[in-house]
């Protein structure tokens, strides 16, 4: 490299904070872009310890709402960690088995064991691998005494001949010698099934090798001692046997007694009959849902090496569980719809749903009992019955007579949320609303068909929902704030919400939110958020003006080349500072509070009275108000801690820019400023050792 080079590189690390693209490979990206974009919590496993397959276990994990921190371990590997998560869909806990060392395919052997009840632990011993556990397995479900084999000093190919001998009711302490081959133990067996007396080489001194000769010639020599047919019979020669002649084959059950499979595998000479089929099948105690056909096809048309379907119960049925049949629609697309560039469409969007006073909303139907289904032992299986659900909680309905019919109270607009029915009174104003208008105040939500000019004035308790575009005017709401079309005024808007605001876009407007502020573009406006900012698209833009944001910013654009001042504050902002001093205050107030009520107490415990008995009631009501201040100080320090924890998490990854940022450009996070001295592309800034610093995206 020549000197120019190297002041080039110096001048870049000098204007640009340190990069940390190395740290993400491309597939890791994709899988923390794809939490992303579900939603998800994916600062769980967005981590350069984890690999991508790692990071997808905990994705699916966290998609389908289960604890992924049980497995959030990068010393697991992705199969350890898909079982773990397998596991916690069945409410199983193999952590105990992790423990002991049992990684991969041993713990798939070890769940199916468990999900199937069977009492694998008394028999599973550390170190033991996963075709020994599957060999001691399906013993424990075809109901076998696995102790003659559950010892890992047998193999599994040992283990699965013992097996194997055990089905067919065979002696097999015989061949159940650990200093035997696996091929040894298989020519014993072979002879003890074809009723041979192994005793003359079933010994250690014999190779597997000899032992199939030997085999084979008291195989010849009982055929010799056959009784041949006299004359005059008509198929004389066919009643020698043919010294050749076999009879292998294997009956598994599977799904716990539920079915029966046979196998014949293709040796030369292998003959199996129907009757043979039949006869063990009765030996095994095989008495119900057996397929005559089945056997037919597999012995006539020699289907060889196939699993086939001998046997088949009927399963046991559990009975549906309670259901609530719903009468107005919980599908509305509480996300609005994406827009070819990436940006969302909030002209479009249904945002809730009306009813009428007296209106049916819901039914419930009752959990139904199960039916019983029985086992290929003729054994009846129990049919569990489905699980009731609780009644429906919420405001706004009451349940009729009957006990499963939910009725409205009230015109309002419905909500289903957290499985709470919700259903607050709305005003629908059908009209634009102006100065002329004047002060509308609604103990509820309102709905403008219209606009809002200038001098326009909206304060509602729920949320308030705009058809098209606001002025100036002001908008006051304690749930969410959705303009559809967007906002654009002269520094005269103002927006206040407990919750969120949206909408298309965001001009010279005045925004202070409990909730994250979403818009398609946000230009030259001052906006303070308790949640985050998300500009979507790759028309977004967020330009000019100041925005604040407790849990950072996300956008596609940021400033111009114009170069336009663009500040960003995150983190620990002015309107966090103010929520935590609410909570200070609030908390000092209640502690004292607490303080003067014990005195009190106190005070009367000790006075003459107290002598005298105390209504009872009196202490009772004296406790109980203690109680509730203790639980509102606790819940009020709750809400302090999630705060102080939102911004720590949010500071790993304050601002993301998924285009292009501009210089002229500031972040602020946590109070530490970085001026953006040039334009870059796809990154992500956050605050490492009290410095901003980004990384590529």
């Amino acid at each position: 490299m020549d000197n120019t080079d190297t002041n080039k590189r110096q001048q870049l690390e000098l204007n640009f904070p340190m990069m940390e693209n190395a740290e993400y490979q491309s597939a890791q990206n994709r899988e923390i872009r794809l939490g992303q974009e579900e939603g998800l919590d994916v600062s769980i496993y967005s981590k350069p310890e984890y690999n991508w397959l790692q990071m997808e276990q905990m994705r699916v994990g966290l998609k389908d709402k289960v604890d992924v921190s049980v497995y959030a371990n990068p010393a697991y590997s992705y199969e350890t960690m898909r079982q773990i998560r397998l596991s916690l869909y069945a409410a199983l806990d193999i952590l105990p088995y992790v423990e002991k060392g049992f990684v991969d395919d041993d713990l798939e052997e070890i769940r199916s064991a468990l999900q199937s009840r069977l009492p694998l632990d008394q028999w599973l011993v550390n170190g033991m691998c996963a075709p020994q556990i599957r060999e001691i397995r399906i013993g424990l479900c075809e109901q076998m005494d696995v102790s003659v084999y559950a010892d890992p000093k047998y193999n599994w190919m040992q283990m699965q001949e013992i097996r194997l001998g055990l089905e067919k009711k065979l002696n097999v302490s015989l061949y159940a010698n650990h200093l035997y081959s696996h091929f040894q133990m298989r020519e014993i067996r072979l002879g003890l099934e074809a009723g041979l007396d192994v005793s003359s080489y079933c010994r250690l001194v014999y190779s597997a090798t000899d032992m199939k000769v030997m085999r084979q010639k008291l195989l010849d020599g009982t055929a010799a001692e056959m009784p041949k047919a006299g004359p005059g019979t008509k198929e004389d020669k066919k009643t020698v046997v043919d010294p050749y002649h076999k009879k292998e084959f294997v009956i598994s059950i599977e799904d716990n007694g539920n079915l029966a499979y046979a196998y014949i595998p293709w040796i030369p000479g292998n003959e199996v009959t129907k009757e043979d089929i039949y006869y063990d099948l009765e030996r095994r105690g095989i008495v119900f849902g057996i397929k005559d056909e089945a056997i037919a096809d597999l012995i006539d048309k020699r289907r060889m090496n196939k699993k086939i379907v001998i046997a088949e119960g009927i399963p046991a049925m559990k009975g549906r569980d309670g259901w609530f049949e719903f009468f107005v629609r919980l599908d509305l697309p509480r996300i609005p719809a994406p827009l070819p560039d990436g940006g969302v469409d909030y002209v479009n969007i249904e945002a809730f749903e009306m009813v009428d006073e007296n209106e049916k909303i819901a039914v419930y139907h009752p959990a139904e009992e199960g039916v019983d289904g029985k086992n290929i032992y003729g054994e009846t299986i129990h049919g569990e019955s489905g699980t009731d659900q609780k009644q429906l909680r919420g405001e706004g309905f009451y349940i009729a007579e009957d006990g499963v019919t939910y009725i409205s109270r009230m015109n309002g607009k419905f909500e289903y949320i957290g499985g709470r029915i919700i259903i607050t009174n709305m005003l629908v104003v059908r009209e634009d609303v102006t100065a002329v208008t004047g002060k509308l105040e609604v103990d509820g939500s309102v709905y403008v068909v219209g606009s809002i000019y200038s001098g326009g004035y909206i304060k509602a308790s729920g949320d308030i929902i705009i058809e098209y575009n606001v002025e100036a005017a002001r908008l006051v709401a304690g749930g969410n704030v959705m303009i559809k079309r967007g906002s654009c005024s002269k520094e005269d808007c103002f927006i206040e919400a407990g919750g969120e605001v949206s909408g298309s876009f965001f001009e010279a407007a005045n925004i202070t939110a409990g909730g994250n502020v979403k818009a398609n573009y946000i230009m030259k406006s001052n906006i303070n958020t308790m949640g985050k900012v998300i500009v979507s698209g790759s028309k977004g833009m967020l330009l000019g003006g100041r925005t604040c944001a407790v849990r950072g910013v996300d956008t596609y654009n940021l400033g111009n080349k114009n170069h336009l001042r663009t500040l960003l504050e995150v983190g620990q902002t002015e309107l966090y500072a103010k929520k935590m001093t609410e909570y200070a205050e609030s908390r000092e107030k209640l502690l004292g509070d607490i303080t003067s009520l014990r005195g009190e107490w106190e005070k009367i415990l000790q006075s003459p009275v107290a002598k005298e008995k105390i209504p009872e009631n009196l202490s009772w009501k004296v406790y109980a108000t203690l109680e509730a201040k203790n639980q509102e100080l606790a819940e009020m320090d709750a809400e302090a801690s999630k705060l102080v924890n939102i911004t720590e998490q949010a500071i790993l990854d304050s601002v993301c820019v998924r285009g292009r940022a501009y210089e002229g450009s500031v972040i602020v996070i946590n109070g530490i400023k970085y001026a953006l001295p040039g334009q870059v592309d796809r990154v992500a800034f956050k605050l490492r050792n009290k410095k901003v610093v980004m990384r590529t995206l």
